[in-house]
């Protein structure tokens, strides 16, 4: 299978995630609740729908705020954690609204955008 960062990781949103099951992916996405265990918390997307994220080992941070995951799409369309990054936003909030408009065009227009879809065409 390979390591998910050496493979193309395209951006997605809640609603690709079916498409994309096995397959590493790149999601962005606002913490919403963190499950007590710290081995999975949920994250919404641009449009509000709910993913979650599962962990290989309980969290050992505090998580707030907007987040990237990158990980692999589980059968039940959970993305299994292999890293993530927390964004800063105490000097610009992220505009998740925004890039889900951005996710959108990537997707529609994937010819243009081969590597932010993983459609190498």
């Amino acid at each position: 299978m390979g390591d998910v960062h050496e493979l193309p990781r395209p951006r997605v949103a809640t609603g690709h995630l079916a498409e994309r099951i096995g397959q590493p992916v790149c999601f962005v996405g606002r913490v919403e609740k963190i499950h007590p265990t710290g081995k999975f918390f949920v994250l919404s997307d641009g449009e509000g729908k709910h993913t979650t994220v599962e962990l290989s080992e309980p969290l050992n941070e505090e998580i707030s705020g907007v987040l990237e995951v990158v990980g692999r799409v589980t059968n039940q369309a959970t993305i299994m954690c292999m890293s993530y990054v927390q964004f800063r936003e105490d000097k610009s909030p992220f505009d998740l609204e925004l890039y889900n408009e951005a996710l959108k065009i990537i997707h529609e227009f994937s010819e243009y955008f081969p590597f932010g879809t993983g459609r190498n065409n």
